[in-house]
């Protein structure tokens, strides 16, 4: 999403500057409730008189819905913010607390590479600052692959990141990337990353299945036959060795994007481990026409896990779309394309 951003790091000035605007957006918001007398508080009246000002704009929509739910979480856009130096982001953070209080929580993306350069003193000094949580793109720890997708990491700076981060005492989050080894290297992919989040055992691990249209740069890859996109069915056989060869680790996984075929692989490990394999089992259970059929309920965005074939009568109208489907012929192509449009 970057590749056509020119890379540069923002000044403290720069930063505090967005946080002022927030700020006084926030402002603007408290005084449309005092107005209205609700003394600050954004109630659903406040909120609709918001949304309705054609003279405010998005991005103060957008605030007024953040205080009308009043989670307070707030996230640092962009990669990987702690490239900038501790002392920025100190500042930066305590700026924030203090012009925004309302904010409760603030998590932000980092790189391994630049984490693992981290002493833990540093993101200590972070965590007293205000950031609560690192969500960081692990993808895979098998060092081959890193080095064919030129992840620029090595999978011991990923361990070495993740420990970081957690002697901290930040929430640590990792993604990982079902389908990112293809047919050539899935079994590696899946044992090797799983090996290398035992060392780790993040609070989270988050599956983000890889995906290829042909915008995004491995698609030449594709084109030129050095890499082959692995199979729907293939990725859940992955991802079932995954979670089998995860062991020793306290982690919740979540499947928690429309790009996974099954969202319902989720839970706290290691008690929820044979619950999720099930489900995984179930799918590969499928005869070929009824995991075509799943698939394309899921890329409906009708179905969360195999058993919602059967439930709330989504099998007849399934079939009929599949059938069309095939009258139309390159059922795989066109499944992949509905996948794709949600990237």
């Amino acid at each position: 999403m970057y590749k056509d951003s020119t890379f540069s790091r923002r000044t403290l000035d720069e930063i505090k500057a967005d946080i002022d605007t927030a700020a006084t957006m926030r402002d603007r918001v408290m005084q449309t409730s005092r107005d209205l007398g609700h003394d600050g508080r954004v109630t659903d009246e406040v909120l609709r008189e918001v949304l309705s000002d054609r003279g405010l704009s998005h991005s103060h929509r957008h605030l007024a819905a953040w205080m009308y739910f009043d989670e307070g979480t707030v996230f640092l856009q962009d990669a990987n913010s702690l490239i900038l130096k501790p002392r920025v982001m100190v500042n930066a953070l305590r700026y924030l607390k203090e012009r925004l209080p309302e904010a409760k929580r603030i998590t932000t993306y980092a790189r391994s590479a630049t984490v693992s350069k981290r002493t833990v003193d540093d993101l200590k000094r972070l965590k007293e600052a205000g950031l609560d949580r690192v969500h960081i793109g692990l993808e895979t720890g098998f060092d081959p692959l890193l080095e064919f997708m030129d992840k620029g990491v090595t999978a011991e700076q990923q361990v070495q990141a993740g420990l970081n981060v957690k002697t901290a005492g930040l929430e640590l989050s990792e993604y990982v990337m079902p389908g990112l080894g293809g047919r050539r290297w899935w079994k590696e992919h899946a044992l090797a990353t799983a090996e290398v989040l035992n060392r780790i055992d993040p609070h989270f691990i988050r599956l983000r299945t890889l995906r290829l249209p042909d915008r995004v740069d491995l698609y030449d890859k594709v084109k030129t036959g050095d890499f082959t996109p692995q199979s729907d069915d293939g990725t859940v056989a992955e991802i079932r060795l995954f979670i089998e060869t995860l062991a020793g680790i306290r982690s919740t996984v979540a499947s928690d994007h429309i790009m996974n075929l099954i969202e319902s692989v989720g839970g706290k490990l290691p008690e929820d481990r044979d619950r999720i394999l099930a489900v995984l089992d179930q799918y590969l259970a499928l005869d070929p026409r009824d995991r075509l059929l799943y698939r394309l309920c899921r890329r409906m965005g009708r179905c969360r896990e195999p058993a919602d074939l059967d439930q709330h009568g989504l099998r007849p109208g399934l079939e009929s779309a599949l059938a069309r489907l095939e009258e139309q012929g390159e059922v795989e192509s066109l499944l992949d394309g509905m996948a794709d449009r949600m990237v």
